[in-house]
């Protein structure tokens, strides 16, 4: 009997490298694979290691790639770890198909062909997740597509296990665009599975499978399968895991994105399902295809609206949170919303937050009197930072966030707000709460008092940027030298502090030195110019020295937050703007239009164009591509998908009109 682990010294490990540096101890890794106590370890380690979280091909990954195909078809291995080894070769294969050529070792192609030979028989294996993991990897075989495919239908015909099935189907429709000569046979394969003979589960999973083989392109299969099987069948026929039915709606649904009239009909047909995972699901496909097209509001939202008196707590939570991210579209459902913020109006906590988020979110007052009662109790009901995942995940909403926008009711939040800053015991409540107040600057003024304290303090940062923030008022409670002190010498180096403090001290006391000692020398460095550019703008035409350095960052970058920083701070130092405008255009016109994923560096770009004002009139034409667009021109998929592109609208609008202005006229 062949040893398995032949040759693994004669290796030079040492030489290679994994994502934590030297493959010395993959090895090792691999012995442990035949240690009945050590397996399911040594391939997590080999997970994390070899693979860790893609975006490249280690040199560690080809020489281990046929003593982990070896490991994966031992019997005598637990089937566990072999499903782990298998996923990890097909997750390595993703990154060298998808990560760019400079970060995939080129021993790669030559062993993922190896490990495609080894894979093709696992198709067999008795264990059905072992069968279905290879069935996933080899999805990724674009280069023996054809091959690839005659195994997977041939195997699919033979196979009794419902998830492996669909699994061999999803990868049918992965690997059909990169066939020559099984194309049109495996097209045709997967339409036929959509047909009604077919189990529900199934149909859906061809369905998927025709969407990636189709890149997008529309087919009649599309919409007929999920009327037929969605909007006609038992939840319990439709996958085998019954328990992620709301997955498998939304997911569905999500496939007709190519044909927004039927996506929003099946919606709208699905939030009155009388089974609450569909609805569930249909709440998420509702929110997913408003983040991604501003027609989708008004044809959704009069269906969502009802779900706020939904028996299930979690569907008026999330239909809150809906009404909430549509902002001031929402607006016909106020008083809906305002039931809810009283335990009287809505019993689930949760929900209620959701609830008053939403209010604030429209500018409606009534969100104030239960924030007031939240500031003051010991349940806030809000999170002192903000979360950015994608998906749709309902966790707590922040502080920060939902009374940012609320400074004309500072008056009536200030007193407890003050009481819960004075009484604070974590870093992360003193920061949310000093971010509110610097959100709100001069009305905020009652709170200096309870400010000063935190100067020295691990809060220094965001207690000195709420002070600035408030402004005079701020400036005469405190003591220069006090605050001064707080700076770090330039030879300390860059640290976030350092920057912050200068920054805000300097917009405080209008004392510039500091600032200017501490983050010039960073201007030539990889970080760091983003606060040295922002405080030369900041000096107006006192800048002028500097305007040689900034002429030369002026172009490094075409997108992103520099070409904004530098274009404002030659523009505020000079008013001159025939160099600064062409590359404030150009830093827009990549994301204007459809699908353009604008970023916050673009919007606000954009409003430095409208503050220009006339001579940026060659912005317009994008402008109003940035206006027409029904696809959102920022990152879909989030609760921030709307108001971002909220954001973005108003800027562009106000910068088309004020780049169109007439010069002179006021």
């Amino acid at each position: 009997m062949r040893d398995p682990l032949a040759g693994l010294d004669a290796i030079g490990w040492a030489g290679l490298r994994h994502a934590y540096g030297s493959a010395e101890d993959v090895p090792g890794m691999l012995r442990d694979l035949y240690l009945p106590e050590k397996a399911a370890r040594a391939s997590d380690d080999l997970l994390t290691h070899v693979h860790h979280q893609g975006g490249c091909v280690e040199t560690s990954a080809a020489p281990a790639v046929p003593y982990v195909l070896r490991a994966a078809a031992e019997p005598g291995i637990e089937p566990a770890v072999r499903q782990e080894l298998v996923e990890l070769l097909g997750a390595i294969a993703y990154s060298g198909n998808t990560a760019q050529a400079r970060f995939v070792d080129r021993a790669w192609p030559a062993a993922w062909d190896l490990a495609v030979t080894g894979l093709l028989p696992l198709l067999d294996a008795p264990e059905a997740a072992i069968r279905l993991a290879a069935a996933d990897a080899l999805a990724e075989a674009r280069h023996r597509a054809d091959e690839v495919l005659t195994a997977l239908r041939t195997r699919w015909a033979a196979e009794p296990d419902a998830d492996a099935r669909n699994q061999l189907v999803d990868s049918v429709g992965s690997l059909t665009p990169h066939s020559e000569e099984q194309r049109d046979a495996s097209l045709g394969w997967l339409r036929g599975l959509t047909d009604g003979g077919e189990p529900a589960g199934v149909r859906l999973a061809a369905v998927k499978a025709l969407h990636t083989a189709l890149r997008g392109q529309v087919d009649d299969a599309y919409a007929r399968t999920v009327s037929e099987v969605l909007l006609g069948g038992d939840p319990a026929t439709w996958q085998p895991d019954t328990a992620h039915v709301e997955w498998t709606v939304a997911r569905t649904i999500g496939l007709l994105d190519t044909d927004p009239t039927e996506q929003i009909t099946a919606i709208r047909s699905l939030l009155a399902h009388p089974d609450a995972a569909v609805r569930t699901g249909a709440l998420k496909a509702a929110a997913d295809a408003m983040a991604r097209r501003r027609s989708a509001v008004p044809a959704l939202l009069p269906t969502v609206a009802p779900l706020l008196s939904d028996p299930e707590p979690g569907h008026r939570l999330f239909a809150a949170r809906v009404l909430g991210m549509c902002g001031r579209s929402a607006r016909p459902w106020a008083d809906a919303l305002a039931v809810m913020v009283t335990d009287e109006g809505e019993p689930h906590l949760p929900a209620q937050d959701h609830a008053v988020w939403a209010l604030s979110r429209l500018g409606d007052a009534r969100c104030v009197p239960p924030l007031v009662e939240r500031l003051a109790g010991q349940r806030l009901g809000f999170a002192d930072h903000e979360t950015h995942a994608d998906g749709w995940w309902t966790y707590e909403l922040s502080l920060v966030e939902t009374a940012g926008g609320l400074a004309a009711h500072a008056d009536v939040l200030l007193p407890p707000l003050r009481s819960r800053l004075a009484a604070a015991s974590t870093l992360g409540e003193r920061r949310a709460l000093c971010r509110l107040l610097e959100r709100w600057g001069p009305a905020a003024v009652p709170a200096i008092p309870e400010l000063l304290p935190l100067l020295d303090t691990d809060c220094a940062v965001w207690a000195l940027d709420a002070l600035a923030a408030i402004g005079p008022r701020a400036a005469e409670a405190v003591p220069r030298e006090r605050l001064r002190a707080l700076l770090p010498a330039p030879s300390e180096g860059w640290s976030f502090a350092g920057p912050a403090l200068a920054l805000a001290y300097g917009r405080l006391t209008g004392d510039r030195e500091p600032a200017l000692a501490l983050l010039l020398p960073q201007m030539g460095e990889p970080y760091g110019r983003d606060n040295a550019v922002t405080l030369l703008g900041e000096l107006g035409p006192s800048g002028a020295p500097y305007v040689q350095q900034l002429q030369a960052l002026l172009t490094r970058h075409r997108t992103s937050w520099l070409p904004l920083r530098v274009g404002a701070a030659l523009w505020r130092i000079t008013g001159e703007t025939d160099e600064v405008v062409p590359v404030l255009v150009a830093a827009i016109e990549p994301f204007a239009g459809e699908s353009g994923k604008a970023t916050r560096a673009v919007t606000e770009t954009i409003r430095l164009l409208g503050e220009i004002g006339p001579p940026a009139a060659e912005a317009a034409p994008f402008l109003r591509r940035f206006l027409d667009a029904d696809e959102r021109p920022v990152k879909h998929g989030t609760w921030r998908s709307v108001p971002d592109d909220d954001e973005l609208r108003d800027a562009a609008c106000a910068a088309l009109l004020a780049v169109s202005r007439t010069e002179g006229a006021t």
